[in-house]
């Protein structure tokens, strides 16, 4: 049996996309044993080609089982699952899980101790509820793009899915806090998390900006819109991050820089004046990283105690030998494509680490032997697969 730490937990996956799936690979990859039920007929690729790089990253370590869940039938075997299990995620559109019958007060009438965790566009509840969600939409509605890109050149969206990816961490998250809570309660509850929820949340001070403050963040670019200088500099072979928030930092980046002249300078001595004459600041720093390469700066900047890196490409990220140590490029086998890395989580436990014990499934993989784990004979399963129940 297996010792990691969330190998006690039985989840009912119905998710699809990537919010949900997402939210299950967290409690996946901490050893939650996950029954991912998939519609009997596929569906319709909206997980992304099944081999492809994005459904392989997303849906490892679950066993797959397909299912009808329009069929009673169907249904009938998701509650006998949802009896002996402990959570149930979904990404429907909200009114959807009313109709197949699979919504929480459904399935806590079968299993009072369930946690039941949803993610949906907007809510379950509200004017936009019906609304389909997708992660561009809550990036532009959550704010994300007014403030990503450069000054004046108008909505830029992030160049990951930040809203799918967060509602879905959030929803772990909510999802690991009420399974604590049953243990004091006896009970499950209902835990909801919404795509445009989680992208207001990721705003952070930009949010706190407006509501505290009441100043309205615009795009900034690759400066940092309050810590200055913070940005991206041009060198003799291409481009480095240097951030010198703070004074003392500001100081040590001129002499790291050779720059006496701009630390003297009665322009530049404070933060708030730093950032009303950024254009300039920056200017006149970049003139001075373009007459050395990039790897000669970051030695010598990091020297003087000053935050400063490269910008890399995917493939140079996995290529640095930091990120080789942490080990967050995860290798499994698969029985199709061999030997494959993926990406693994951003936290470790000292004793209980979190491990890709499987590659992502084939569609229907386990449909058989889940189904007798729960009483049915050979008979049976065949009668469901003549019905497409299976």
């Amino acid at each position: 049996m297996s010792k990691l730490p969330l190998s006690r937990f039985k989840v009912i996956d119905l998710t699809r996309v990537r919010a949900g799936p997402t939210c299950v690979r967290q409690l996946a990859d901490w050893g939650a044993e996950v029954i991912k039920v998939e519609a009997a007929q596929g569906d319709g690729g909206l997980g992304g080609e099944r081999h492809g790089p994005d459904f392989q990253n997303l849906h490892r370590n679950k066993r797959s089982m397909t299912l009808d869940l329009k069929q009673p039938e169907g249904l009938e075997i998701l509650k006998r699952l949802v009896k002996d299990a402990d959570v149930v995620v979904e990404n429907y559109r909200p009114d959807v899980k009313y109709r197949l019958k699979v919504d929480y007060e459904s399935l806590k009438a079968v299993n009072p101790r369930i946690v039941y965790g949803s993610i949906s566009g907007f809510g379950q509840e509200g004017p936009y509820r019906d609304r389909p969600g997708f992660d561009q939409i809550a990036q532009g509605m959550g704010g994300l793009m007014s403030i990503t890109g450069l000054p004046g050149q108008g909505p830029v969206r992030a160049g990951i899915p930040v809203a799918d990816l967060t509602a879905g961490i959030f929803c772990a998250m909510g999802i690991l806090v009420a399974l604590l809570e049953r243990e004091v309660s006896g009970e499950g509850q209902w835990v909801q998390s919404s795509l445009l929820a989680a992208e207001i949340a990721m705003l952070d001070f930009q949010a706190a900006r407006w509501l505290i403050a009441k100043e309205v963040p615009g795009q900034a670019g690759n400066n940092h819109p309050t810590s200055i200088p913070t940005g991206v500099f041009k060198t003799k072979d291409g481009h480095i991050n240097i951030a010198a928030a703070g004074t003392e930092i500001y100081r040590r980046l001129c002499k790291a820089l050779g720059a006496d002249g701009l630390a003297g300078d009665p322009d530049y001595a404070t933060d708030s004046l730093r950032s009303r004459h950024r254009d300039r600041l920056n200017a006149a720093i970049e003139e001075i990283t373009k007459t050395k390469s990039s790897a000669e700066w970051i030695e010598l900047i990091n020297e003087a105690g000053v935050p400063c890196g490269p910008i890399y490409k995917i493939d140079e990220v996995f290529a640095d030998p930091q990120v080789k140590h942490i080990g967050i490029a995860q290798a499994v086998d698969h029985p199709s494509l061999g030997h494959i890395e993926l990406v693994g989580q951003a936290v470790s436990l000292s004793r209980t680490p979190s491990a890709i014990r499987r590659p992502s499934p084939e569609r229907g993989e386990h449909t058989e032997a889940v189904l007798r784990e729960l009483g049915y004979d050979d008979r049976a399963i065949g009668q469901l697969r003549a019905k497409g129940v299976i």
